[in-house]
Protein backbone atom coordinates (compact mmCIF):
# COMPACT_ATOMS: atom_id res chain seq x y z
CA UNK A 1 0.00 0.00 0.00
CA UNK A 2 1.34 4.10 -0.82
CA UNK A 3 -0.21 6.77 0.53
CA UNK A 4 -0.71 9.93 -2.29
CA UNK A 5 -0.88 13.30 -0.35
CA UNK A 6 -0.97 15.87 -3.57
CA UNK A 7 -3.63 16.40 -5.51
CA UNK A 8 -1.07 17.00 -7.97
CA UNK A 9 0.04 13.70 -8.04
CA UNK A 10 -0.05 12.01 -11.66
CA UNK A 11 -2.29 9.18 -10.17
CA UNK A 12 -4.90 11.83 -9.14
CA UNK A 13 -4.25 13.38 -12.24
CA UNK A 14 -5.21 10.14 -14.43
CA UNK A 15 -8.66 9.62 -12.01
CA UNK A 16 -9.77 13.05 -13.04
CA UNK A 17 -9.34 12.54 -16.88
CA UNK A 18 -11.30 9.43 -16.90
CA UNK A 19 -14.84 11.61 -15.96
CA UNK A 20 -13.95 11.90 -20.02
CA UNK A 21 -14.91 9.40 -22.35
CA UNK A 22 -12.46 10.08 -24.68
CA UNK A 23 -9.87 9.38 -21.88
CA UNK A 24 -11.58 6.31 -20.49
CA UNK A 25 -11.22 4.62 -24.40
CA UNK A 26 -7.55 6.39 -24.98
CA UNK A 27 -6.52 4.85 -21.98
CA UNK A 28 -8.72 1.70 -21.63
CA UNK A 29 -9.72 2.99 -18.23
CA UNK A 30 -12.66 3.29 -16.08
CA UNK A 31 -14.13 4.25 -12.42
CA UNK A 32 -15.73 2.33 -10.18
CA UNK A 33 -16.96 3.76 -6.93
CA UNK A 34 -18.27 2.07 -3.89
CA UNK A 35 -18.13 -0.86 -1.83
CA UNK A 36 -20.88 -3.38 -3.23
CA UNK A 37 -19.83 -2.91 -6.75
CA UNK A 38 -15.68 -2.84 -6.22
CA UNK A 39 -16.67 -6.63 -4.71
CA UNK A 40 -18.82 -7.40 -7.09
CA UNK A 41 -15.58 -6.68 -9.64
CA UNK A 42 -13.09 -8.37 -8.19
CA UNK A 43 -15.50 -11.26 -7.37
CA UNK A 44 -15.85 -11.29 -11.53
CA UNK A 45 -12.33 -11.50 -11.74
CA UNK A 46 -12.17 -7.73 -13.52
CA UNK A 47 -8.36 -6.42 -14.07
CA UNK A 48 -8.27 -3.88 -11.32
CA UNK A 49 -5.26 -1.06 -12.04
CA UNK A 50 -5.43 -0.18 -8.59
CA UNK A 51 -7.98 1.23 -5.54
CA UNK A 52 -8.28 4.14 -3.84
CA UNK A 53 -9.88 4.87 -0.49
CA UNK A 54 -9.84 7.20 2.92
CA UNK A 55 -10.21 6.16 6.52
CA UNK A 56 -14.19 7.16 6.05
CA UNK A 57 -13.51 3.50 4.32
CA UNK A 58 -13.52 2.25 8.17
CA UNK A 59 -16.31 4.43 9.86
CA UNK A 60 -18.64 1.48 9.07
CA UNK A 61 -18.44 -1.93 9.68
CA UNK A 62 -19.44 -3.01 5.70
CA UNK A 63 -16.20 -0.67 5.33
CA UNK A 64 -13.65 -2.35 8.03
CA UNK A 65 -15.04 -6.30 6.28
CA UNK A 66 -14.21 -5.05 2.98
CA UNK A 67 -11.18 -3.43 3.98
CA UNK A 68 -10.07 -6.66 5.80
CA UNK A 69 -10.32 -8.07 2.67
CA UNK A 70 -8.06 -5.75 0.19
CA UNK A 71 -5.89 -4.55 2.21
CA UNK A 72 -3.10 -6.67 1.53
CA UNK A 73 -3.62 -5.87 -2.08
CA UNK A 74 -0.03 -3.83 -3.68
CA UNK A 75 -2.12 -1.40 -6.14
CA UNK A 76 -3.91 -0.10 -2.78
CA UNK A 77 -3.62 3.72 -2.62
CA UNK A 78 -4.57 5.87 0.66
CA UNK A 79 -5.25 9.56 0.17
CA UNK A 80 -6.93 11.84 2.41
CA UNK A 81 -10.79 13.13 2.35
CA UNK A 82 -9.60 16.36 1.16
CA UNK A 83 -7.57 14.51 -2.49
CA UNK A 84 -10.79 11.51 -2.58
CA UNK A 85 -13.32 14.66 -2.73
CA UNK A 86 -11.57 15.82 -5.68
CA UNK A 87 -12.02 12.29 -7.47
CA UNK A 88 -15.23 11.03 -6.80
CA UNK A 89 -18.59 11.76 -8.27
CA UNK A 90 -20.84 10.84 -5.43
CA UNK A 91 -22.76 13.12 -2.91
CA UNK A 92 -21.76 10.79 -0.24
CA UNK A 93 -19.00 8.47 -1.20
CA UNK A 94 -18.04 5.79 1.26
CA UNK A 95 -14.51 6.03 0.85
CA UNK A 96 -13.14 3.66 -2.46
CA UNK A 97 -13.27 3.50 -5.90
CA UNK A 98 -11.04 1.42 -8.46
CA UNK A 99 -9.94 2.06 -11.57
CA UNK A 100 -10.12 -0.66 -14.06
CA UNK A 101 -9.45 -2.11 -17.14
CA UNK A 102 -12.03 -2.53 -20.07
CA UNK A 103 -12.64 -6.12 -20.76
CA UNK A 104 -12.44 -6.75 -24.56
CA UNK A 105 -14.43 -9.12 -26.41
CA UNK A 106 -14.82 -9.58 -30.15
CA UNK A 107 -18.06 -9.90 -31.96
CA UNK A 108 -16.50 -13.36 -33.47
CA UNK A 109 -17.60 -14.70 -30.02
CA UNK A 110 -21.54 -14.29 -30.46
CA UNK A 111 -21.98 -16.70 -33.83
CA UNK A 112 -20.48 -19.11 -32.12
CA UNK A 113 -23.33 -18.87 -29.78
CA UNK A 114 -26.13 -21.43 -29.76
CA UNK A 115 -30.05 -19.58 -30.16
CA UNK A 116 -28.13 -16.79 -28.86
CA UNK A 117 -30.47 -13.76 -27.15
CA UNK A 118 -28.80 -9.96 -28.22
CA UNK A 119 -29.99 -6.83 -27.31
CA UNK A 120 -28.20 -3.70 -30.02
CA UNK A 121 -28.49 -0.50 -28.64
CA UNK A 122 -29.30 2.43 -31.38
CA UNK A 123 -28.04 5.55 -30.07
CA UNK A 124 -29.66 4.85 -26.84
CA UNK A 125 -28.31 8.42 -24.86
CA UNK A 126 -29.55 8.44 -21.43
CA UNK A 127 -27.17 6.43 -18.55
CA UNK A 128 -29.85 5.69 -16.83
CA UNK A 129 -31.85 3.71 -19.33
CA UNK A 130 -28.19 2.14 -20.23
CA UNK A 131 -27.88 0.95 -16.37
CA UNK A 132 -31.84 -0.59 -16.30
CA UNK A 133 -31.05 -2.56 -19.45
CA UNK A 134 -27.70 -3.92 -18.57
CA UNK A 135 -29.33 -4.78 -15.25
CA UNK A 136 -31.81 -6.85 -16.79
CA UNK A 137 -29.91 -8.18 -18.84
CA UNK A 138 -28.39 -9.94 -16.01
CA UNK A 139 -31.07 -10.95 -14.64
CA UNK A 140 -32.12 -12.86 -17.22
CA UNK A 141 -29.30 -14.23 -18.88
CA UNK A 142 -29.27 -12.08 -22.21
CA UNK A 143 -25.93 -13.29 -23.88
CA UNK A 144 -24.57 -9.98 -24.78
CA UNK A 145 -25.68 -6.03 -25.55
CA UNK A 146 -24.20 -4.31 -28.81
CA UNK A 147 -23.66 -1.14 -28.83
CA UNK A 148 -24.13 1.09 -31.70
CA UNK A 149 -21.68 3.96 -32.94
CA UNK A 150 -23.78 7.28 -30.88
CA UNK A 151 -24.99 5.30 -27.64
CA UNK A 152 -24.53 6.51 -24.18
CA UNK A 153 -21.21 5.04 -23.07
CA UNK A 154 -21.51 2.39 -20.51
CA UNK A 155 -18.53 2.87 -18.94
CA UNK A 156 -19.87 6.24 -17.51
CA UNK A 157 -19.47 5.98 -13.80
CA UNK A 158 -23.11 6.97 -13.87
CA UNK A 159 -23.92 4.07 -15.74
CA UNK A 160 -21.63 1.75 -13.92
CA UNK A 161 -23.04 2.55 -10.58
CA UNK A 162 -26.28 1.83 -11.49
CA UNK A 163 -26.04 -1.56 -12.76
CA UNK A 164 -25.06 -2.74 -9.53
CA UNK A 165 -22.20 -4.77 -10.52
CA UNK A 166 -24.07 -6.28 -13.68
CA UNK A 167 -22.28 -5.19 -16.08
CA UNK A 168 -18.91 -7.36 -14.92
CA UNK A 169 -21.34 -10.10 -15.99
CA UNK A 170 -23.18 -9.20 -18.89
CA UNK A 171 -20.81 -9.29 -22.54
CA UNK A 172 -20.44 -5.66 -24.02
CA UNK A 173 -19.87 -5.69 -27.80
CA UNK A 174 -19.07 -2.64 -29.83
CA UNK A 175 -19.22 -1.41 -33.29
CA UNK A 176 -18.55 1.68 -35.41
CA UNK A 177 -20.70 0.70 -38.50
CA UNK A 178 -24.19 -0.36 -37.69
CA UNK A 179 -24.81 -1.54 -40.71
CA UNK A 180 -22.29 -3.70 -41.42
CA UNK A 181 -21.92 -4.80 -37.79
CA UNK A 182 -25.85 -6.49 -38.06
CA UNK A 183 -25.35 -7.38 -41.79
CA UNK A 184 -22.85 -10.11 -40.13
CA UNK A 185 -24.76 -10.97 -37.38
CA UNK A 186 -27.54 -11.52 -40.05
CA UNK A 187 -25.42 -13.58 -42.17
CA UNK A 188 -24.92 -16.00 -39.58
CA UNK A 189 -28.14 -16.64 -39.18
CA UNK A 190 -29.07 -14.53 -36.33
CA UNK A 191 -32.24 -13.13 -36.73
CA UNK A 192 -32.95 -8.93 -36.49
CA UNK A 193 -35.95 -7.90 -34.37
CA UNK A 194 -36.76 -4.07 -34.27
CA UNK A 195 -39.00 -2.23 -31.72
CA UNK A 196 -41.82 -0.22 -33.70
CA UNK A 197 -45.53 0.99 -33.47
CA UNK A 198 -46.23 -0.72 -36.09
CA UNK A 199 -45.15 -4.40 -35.07
CA UNK A 200 -46.65 -7.64 -34.07
CA UNK A 201 -47.74 -7.98 -30.63
CA UNK A 202 -44.73 -9.12 -28.02
CA UNK A 203 -47.51 -11.92 -27.06
CA UNK A 204 -47.87 -13.18 -30.36
CA UNK A 205 -43.99 -13.08 -31.52
CA UNK A 206 -41.87 -15.88 -31.68
CA UNK A 207 -38.53 -15.50 -29.88
CA UNK A 208 -37.46 -19.36 -30.33
CA UNK A 209 -34.69 -18.96 -32.53
CA UNK A 210 -30.86 -16.99 -32.38
CA UNK A 211 -32.28 -13.28 -32.20
CA UNK A 212 -30.79 -9.48 -32.27
CA UNK A 213 -33.39 -7.69 -30.24
CA UNK A 214 -32.99 -4.00 -31.40
CA UNK A 215 -33.89 -1.06 -29.07
CA UNK A 216 -33.86 2.75 -30.13
CA UNK A 217 -33.00 5.93 -29.86
CA UNK A 218 -35.71 7.59 -26.65
CA UNK A 219 -36.91 9.88 -28.86
CA UNK A 220 -36.53 8.53 -32.48
CA UNK A 221 -36.89 5.07 -32.16
CA UNK A 222 -34.99 2.51 -34.29
CA UNK A 223 -33.70 4.66 -37.29
CA UNK A 224 -34.99 3.68 -41.17
CA UNK A 225 -31.78 2.06 -42.18
CA UNK A 226 -32.24 -0.75 -39.28
CA UNK A 227 -35.31 -1.01 -39.33
CA UNK A 228 -34.99 -1.84 -43.44
CA UNK A 229 -32.68 -4.83 -42.37
CA UNK A 230 -34.73 -6.12 -39.60
CA UNK A 231 -36.65 -9.34 -40.56
CA UNK A 232 -39.68 -8.34 -38.12
CA UNK A 233 -40.63 -5.76 -35.91
CA UNK A 234 -42.68 -5.97 -32.39
CA UNK A 235 -44.30 -3.79 -29.89
CA UNK A 236 -45.85 -3.64 -26.25
CA UNK A 237 -49.52 -3.47 -26.69
CA UNK A 238 -50.68 -0.32 -24.53
CA UNK A 239 -54.28 -0.47 -23.40
CA UNK A 240 -53.91 2.65 -20.90
CA UNK A 241 -53.71 6.11 -21.63
CA UNK A 242 -49.91 6.37 -22.15
CA UNK A 243 -48.50 6.43 -25.85
CA UNK A 244 -45.30 5.40 -25.26
CA UNK A 245 -42.65 3.90 -22.22
CA UNK A 246 -39.02 5.14 -21.96
CA UNK A 247 -36.16 2.35 -23.37
CA UNK A 248 -35.83 0.83 -20.08
CA UNK A 249 -38.20 -0.22 -19.67
CA UNK A 250 -39.57 -1.27 -22.31
CA UNK A 251 -36.51 -2.81 -23.36
CA UNK A 252 -37.19 -4.81 -19.75
CA UNK A 253 -40.89 -5.96 -20.60
CA UNK A 254 -39.60 -7.75 -24.04
CA UNK A 255 -36.48 -9.26 -22.05
CA UNK A 256 -39.14 -10.81 -19.85
CA UNK A 257 -41.06 -11.99 -22.72
CA UNK A 258 -38.86 -13.37 -25.07
CA UNK A 259 -36.92 -15.22 -21.70
CA UNK A 260 -40.37 -16.67 -20.77
CA UNK A 261 -41.12 -17.79 -24.56
CA UNK A 262 -38.03 -19.35 -24.75
CA UNK A 263 -37.65 -21.06 -20.82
Amino acid sequence: MIEITSAKNPTIKEIKTLYKRKNRWEHNLFIIEGIKIIDESISNNIDIKYMVYTDKLLNTKEGVEFFQRIKDRKELIKVDDSIFKEICDTDNPQGILAIARFKERSLKNIYELNRPFLLFLDKLQDPGNLGTIIRTADAFNIDGIILGKGSVDPYNPKVVRSTMGSIFRVPLYFCENTLECLGNVKNHGIEIIATSLKGVPIYNADFGKGFVLVIGNEAKGVSDDISSIASRSIKIPMPGGSESLNAGVAASIIMYEAMRCRS
